[in-house]
């Protein structure tokens, strides 16, 4: 069952009496059943039209009973159910303290009650397709997906969220917040109304207020090190590597993020002409946003330049490890290094 046909039938006045909801979204899962009990309920009925149960701890047959069991305070009643046990892939084990009879749903089904809505809010990445129970309820379109969205599609919601509260987030902004944040979509919304908030109405959501309101990444500050250590600049290189170190960034962790934006970077340019920034962004295993990033730093440098730097970082890290050098120390005289080669490798 899709999302949009759920939330089409709720809008007639339809509801189904059994939902099964799984994926890794837990934060759509949630959206999900607060548009359900508003579908279904006023302000004042939602506390006591709302029964709550855990499969973890509650027989399912006794959560069957409560469906079962005529509404007193609200035209409606919605049974929340949080269960690991009888529906997920891999739930059987957890539920070794509590005994279910998954057929009395089954039984229920073929003759539920109207004022009653059971939601089974399945916290597992797949159900477990094998059971009865999954099966029938698959049959009766009962079960609502909730995969994580791919980043275009976060990208979309962000700009249409800030839309919503009438501000304006420019692409750019939801991809860099998005490189930051990751794919929670919790902390996502958080982030993007904090924006919106400090925006105002009518304002504008841009990378550069991204940057000011949330804060960089490790990854970020190496890629920005990266980017001076190619350019040759002691001036930028060393406050950005102190910086790492207030932030207690081991030198030897630093090192190795710096090797890995280089090989990003030559990567980039071995398939740069042949494939879109989105197809290597799938090759490579990245966000979009970040390949789009190193692909105009690495626009800047020939093979041959990132390559040098690549092995000697690579000297650097096996001097580190062997205790050849102190790693602080080590990774400050590269940088410092970086002025001689500069005139010892002047046009490369």
């Amino acid at each position: 069952m899709e999302i949009k046909d759920a939330l089409k039938e709720w809008k007639n006045g339809k509801f189904r009496s059994v939902y099964v909801l799984f994926g890794k979204d837990r934060y759509r899962m949630e959206q999900f059943i607060e548009m359900l009990s508003d579908a279904m309920f006023t302000a004042n009925e939602k506390e006591m039209g709302i029964a709550r149960y855990d499969t973890s701890e509650t027989p399912v047959e006794e959560i069957v009973l409560e469906a079962e069991t005529i509404p007193f305070f609200a035209a409606k009643k919605l049974i929340l159910v949080r269960d690991t046990s009888i529906m997920a892939a891999g739930g059987k084990d957890q539920a070794k303290s509590v005994e279910h009879r998954p057929e009395t749903v089954l039984h229920y089904m073929e003759n539920p009650m109207e004022t009653s809505v059971i939601v089974f809010a399945v916290y597992a990445d797949k159900l477990d397709e094998r059971r009865k129970l999954v099966k029938a309820l698959k049959e009766r379109g009962s079960i609502v997906a909730f995969p994580e969205l791919d980043g275009p599609q976060l990208v979309q919601w962000m700009v249409k969220r800030a839309a919503q509260q009438e501000r304006k987030m420019v692409s750019d902004a939801a991809e860099l917040l998005l490189s930051r944040i990751g794919h929670h979509m919790q902390q996502l919304a958080q982030e993007v109304d904090k924006l919106c908030l400090h925006a105002g109405i009518g304002g504008a959501i841009t990378e550069e207020l991204v940057r000011d309101l949330t804060s960089s990444t490790v990854e970020e500050d190496v890629f920005a090190l990266v980017d001076a250590i190619a350019d040759m600049s002691i001036q930028r290189a060393l406050p950005l590597y102190r910086n790492l170190l207030i932030r207690r960034e081991e030198p030897i962790k630093i090192a190795a993020l710096i090797a890995r934006q280089l090989r990003i970077m030559l990567g980039i340019k071995e398939l740069e002409g042949q494939y879109s920034p989105q197809q290597m962004a799938g090759q490579l295993g990245l966000h979009p946003y970040a390949v789009k990033l190193a692909a105009e730093k690495a626009r800047k440098y020939n093979v041959n330049r990132l390559s040098k730097l690549l092995s000697s970082i690579a000297d650097l890290d096996y001097a580190m490890k062997t205790g050849r050098i102190d790693k602080s120390l080590g990774m400050e005289l590269f940088l410092l290094s970086l002025g001689t080669e500069k005139e010892m490798t002047f046009g490369i």
